[in-house]
């Protein structure tokens, strides 16, 4: 009998510390070790001064599964790897661990951005119809007087029926929230510099239009040195009173010097997943103002979401083993306009 190859491709987890237990279920680790030559409890935490385990996994492995905490894949740490040809990140921006030296060698990358994206259309579109119908005003008028109230005749502006909400950025995040907004008797503005055919039943209206307009404004456009700041005083003033801004993006999008005196006079209210600093200062007004509702980052995946971008990795790491193309490749150019 002669000995049977084994043409698996070998990998090597590389992310942060704890990142593995909560990203991989038994599940999933056995099917790495199905799919791949891997010890699927080996993980590299930092690859530029690996274990010996580590070293060795790193110098055989083809692929690497990261995800939050990964080392950046410098020159050196790339040294230490001259089999690696793919890297499958099980979260969404690649941006903190590829750097040029990996476009450079050739090295394919794909990530789970379209998984992680779901979630933070999800608690956007949750935060657009709360806004619409003033859930947070409602419950906190409620708390105050604690008895019956003509709730009828002061609710007359509420409601999410004609509304309007403007959507910015038509990213993937910004992209699966106009999908959400579909069933609902909403009309949508978008503002995109890139788009030109807006999707059925959107509005493609410039920045300023669509703020001016917008009973709700959200935020969805990357973080880049063109994004920054792009809603300013300019359109935080043209936002009519009474208006909600939603952030989900990254604080740095919004002029927060510009929000938050709209916000202390309450002609704003404001749902806020992301700030710029992150947190806040601790006396920052917005821990404390009753028209914003402040969360920590927690529209993008977390608990049993992030088996769903494992799901996606290990997909992608099997078309690999069969040879096909990536589904979702992430390439050098693509990250001039994304996040």
């Amino acid at each position: 009998m002669h000995p049977t190859t084994d043409n698996r491709p070998g990998l090597l987890l590389a992310m942060g510390p704890g990142v593995s237990e909560r990203l991989l279920t038994d599940t999933h680790r056995a099917r790495l070790a199905a799919l791949t030559r891997t010890d699927p409890h080996l993980v590299a935490h930092d690859l530029t001064a690996p274990t010996p385990e580590a070293a060795a996994a790193l110098a055989e492995a083809e692929l690497l599964l990261t995800c939050w905490g990964a080392t950046p894949l410098t020159p050196d740490v790339l040294a230490r790897a001259p089999r690696l040809k793919a890297v499958v990140h099980a979260a969404g921006s690649v941006k903190h661990h590829i750097t040029d030296a990996c476009w450079e060698r050739g090295i394919r990358v794909t990530s789970a951005a379209a998984a992680n994206a779901l979630p933070v259309a999800e608690y956007t579109l949750a935060a657009i119809l709360i806004a619409g119908k003033q859930v947070l005003r409602s419950a906190q008028r409620y708390a105050e007087l604690r008895t019956d109230h003509a709730w009828l005749a002061e609710s007359a502006t509420w409601g999410n029926y004609r509304r309007t909400v403007g959507i910015v950025g038509a990213s993937r995040i910004g992209r699966r929230v106009l999908d959400l907004l579909r069933p609902f008797d909403l009309d949508v503005l978008l503002y995109d510099p890139y788009v030109t055919t807006p999707p059925p039943g959107v509005e493609l209206v410039a920045l300023d239009e669509l703020c001016a307009r917008s009973s709700v404004v959200s935020v969805h456009a990357p973080q880049l040195p063109a994004t920054y700041r792009m809603i300013g005083a300019a359109q935080l003033a043209a936002m009519p009173d009474g208006a909600t801004l939603i952030n989900t993006a990254r604080g740095s999008l919004v002029d927060e010097d510009a929000l938050l005196p709209h916000l202390v006079s309450g002609r704003l209210h404001a749902v806020l997943d992301v700030t710029d600093p992150e947190p806040p200062a601790p006396d920052s007004p917005l821990w404390e103002l009753p028209n914003v509702l402040l969360t920590p980052h927690v529209a993008g995946s977390l608990g049993n979401e992030l088996h769903r971008m494992a799901d996606q990795a290990l997909d992608e790491v099997a078309r690999y083993g069969r040879g096909e193309p990536f589904a979702e490749e992430v390439r050098a150019s693509d990250l001039q306009r994304s996040a």
